[in-house]
């Protein structure tokens, strides 16, 4: 029975061209339209760390007072050093880091070539395991070395294969400014987007981009002096000068992560984090209340609205686009049906159920819809390969198609035909034999 519907739906398709190109036209710019953006807002919200997000959190302490320049008075994302050497020192979470992003210019052993510029992060060793940063040659330094601040360095795979051919470079010296650095790991493929772990600004900011091309320990870096490449984030009333004076200030821009399993742990923390601050007012430190926020990583991008507007605006107007698409395609649909009239009265006269007649069209629909799919698909395509010309190109990257957004494609062009095929299919199924056998 089925293969006969096809036949008749294939029979209808060919004598109206015209119509048929103009439904199918009006699926796939639809159906492509919201596949493009939805790709864009996929590759955007999707989980940075799968599986380890939930447990990975960001203290916040407010050392601002009435001076913070947040409307909600919300604490500033990153720490002063006060703060973060206190919080390290307390060890209040199975494991933690303090980090900064660091910039440095890197002068190759071979004379001859010229000195480039390189980004990394000061990060304490617990942070290979807390972010899942895989080594594809040695290892993260040790506690140790976090305590004594050695001049330990883990590079970026891309960077070694820039200096040492992709070759197992640990125990090799590195010049970064004018410090000799000594390979101890060579880190794996890993550059969670966005850079969740980095948004180091009192601002709300996100970042999209490379991975970073090293690791050095944060302790090493403060006592080399090494400054921030966030810049430093001060009260209006700050007049220090000098490093040791960034040191002892209120100025916030050290970020901090703690990796808590559990929700007690999470319970726990959050509590000592309270009690921190409130122990900082009694000391006079602070004349303001305790303040602070503990998030883990979704609760951090929704907080910073990782998910730019523009991608979500985008999304909604493709959505209203369909829409409308799909209302055309219903009315071109009810003409394309009801001009077969005479058709159905005939075939109902002779005993063809309104079942059959609904079902033999809503088959047509199908088609249709299968035809506006891969059409669709095309679109899309073109569509995901010129995204530099909606968004950002660091945005435009990370989107991609995938076997998932092809499946989806189609059976978002097929479901969304066969539902606007309903209306103008009951229709069709309400034909009255007799009227039409005698009006004919």
């Amino acid at each position: 029975m089925f293969g006969y519907y096809f036949e008749l739906a294939v029979r209808s398709l060919r004598r109206s061209p015209v119509l048929t190109i103009l439904v199918v036209v009006l699926i796939g710019t639809g159906v492509a339209s919201s596949m493009v953006t939805f790709a864009a807002l996929r590759a955007m919200s999707a989980d940075p760390m799968p599986g380890k997000s939930a447990q990975l959190y960001r203290p916040q302490i407010d050392n601002w007072g009435p001076a913070n320049p947040d409307a909600h008075r919300e604490p500033p994302l990153t720490l002063s050093y006060i703060d973060a050497e206190a919080l390290l020192h307390a060890h209040a979470a199975p494991r933690q880091t303090a980090l900064y992003q660091v910039a440095f210019s890197l002068v190759p052993a071979d004379a001859t070539r010229a000195p480039f510029a390189v980004k990394g992060y000061a990060v304490t060793t617990d942070f290979f395991a807390m972010f899942n940063v895989p080594m594809a040659y040695g290892a993260g330094w040790s506690a140790s070395d976090d305590d004594k601040g050695t001049d330990a360095l883990v590079i970026s795979r891309r960077l070694n294969d820039r200096l040492f051919g992709g070759t197992d470079s640990v125990g090799r010296e590195i010049r970064l400014d004018n410090h000799d650095y000594r390979v101890v790991g060579v880190a794996g493929d890993w550059n969670p987007q966005p850079r969740f772990y980095a948004t180091g600004s009192i601002h709300v900011t996100t970042d999209h981009g490379d991975a970073p091309d090293v690791f050095l320990p944060f302790t090493h870096a403060v006592e080399q002096q090494v400054a921030t490449a966030w810049g430093n984030y001060c009260r209006p009333d700050y007049k220090g000068t000098g490093w040791d004076a960034l040191l002892h200030s209120e100025c916030v821009w050290v970020a901090f992560w703690v990796d808590l399993p559990t929700p007690a742990d999470a319970r726990h923390y959050a509590s000592f984090l309270h009690n921190y601050a409130a122990a900082q007012q009694r000391m006079g430190r602070f004349s303001w209340p305790p303040n602070v926020r503990l998030r883990n990583v979704p609760q951090l991008l929704a907080y910073v609205h990782a998910v730019p507007e523009q991608v979500r605006v985008s999304f909604l107007l493709a959505l209203g686009l369909q829409l409308v698409c799909l209302v055309n395609v219903i009315g071109l649909l009810l003409a394309k049906f009801m001009r077969r009239s005479p058709e159905i009265g005939v075939r109902r006269a002779l005993g063809a159920s309104r079942r059959a007649i609904g079902l033999q069209f809503l088959i047509e629909a199908a088609m249709v819809g299968a035809v506006g799919g891969l059409l669709g698909l095309l679109l899309t395509g073109i569509g995901v390969y010129g995204m530099g010309a909606l968004f950002t190109s660091k945005i435009a990257r990370l989107v991609h198609i995938d076997a998932g957004l092809l499946g989806l494609t189609m059976l978002v062009s097929m479901v969304a035909t066969v539902l606007a095929a309903l209306y103008p299919t009951w229709r069709a199924a309400q034909v009255q034999p007799a009227w039409q056998l005698k009006s004919n």
